[in-house]
């Protein structure tokens, strides 16, 4: 699937309706969530015909991108059933194979390498400091290719160090830099719209090299 193909059709989902500040809950656009997901298939091979996790999927955006770029299973978890109704209202739309999990990500019960790739626009950590950190130290245990992240550019050297030293991931590189667009979508917003730098990463876990094949 085209690039351009991919954002169109994620444009085209709901997100949403009643956000949960205390959840951090911003969509993932479909500017970002598309290169995201073409990026890890066209560059590294790591979503076709593999079993793809969307952490905190919110309303899915995530997960559909990865769907539709021929993953094998897509499992999608979030914490909210508010996000998950509209993740799975957007994925009987776009007539995807979703399976969706309401779990908090740190009390996932998974053990060993359960997927191959997880993708994730985790909580920055704002409201819960460390939330990101907790997301990504799950993601790197039960995957066994990689881990493709976004964390605010202002972090950069916390997360690198974090994932190489304290999480266990063999490499840990930012592809790209992208704007976040955050609508107002808060009380506590005074701007109509804000752009945050944020960075693309991925993780790959101590077993495995990088390598696809």
């Amino acid at each position: 699937m085209k690039l351009k193909q991919l954002e169109s059709l994620l444009g085209d989902l709901q997100q949403f309706s009643n956000p949960k500040v205390e959840l951090e809950q911003y969509p993932t656009g479909p500017h970002i969530a598309s290169r995201m997901l073409y990026t890890a298939e066209n560059s590294f091979g790591d979503v076709e015909s593999r079993v793809v996790a969307d952490f905190g999927c919110g309303c899915g955006t995530l997960g559909a991108a990865a769907a539709l770029m021929g993953a094998e299973q897509v499992i999608a978890i979030d914490v909210d059933p508010e996000s998950l109704f509209i993740a799975t209202q957007n994925a009987d739309d776009l007539e995807l194979n979703i399976d969706f999990v309401q779990c908090d990500i740190k009390n996932l019960g998974w053990r060993g390498h359960i997927v191959d790739t997880v993708v994730m626009n985790p909580p920055f950590g704002t409201r819960k400091k460390g939330a990101d950190m907790d997301f990504l130290m799950m993601a790197l245990k039960i995957s066994s290719q990689a881990v493709y992240s976004l964390h605010k550019t202002s972090t950069r050297e916390h997360v690198k160090r974090a994932a190489l030293w304290d999480l266990g991931a063999s490499s840990a590189e930012v592809l790209c830099e992208l704007r976040f667009d955050v609508p107002q979508l808060y009380k506590f917003h005074k701007k109509r719209e804000v752009d945050v730098a944020v960075d693309l990463w991925r993780f790959v876990p101590k077993n495995n090299d990088g390598n696809s094949f």
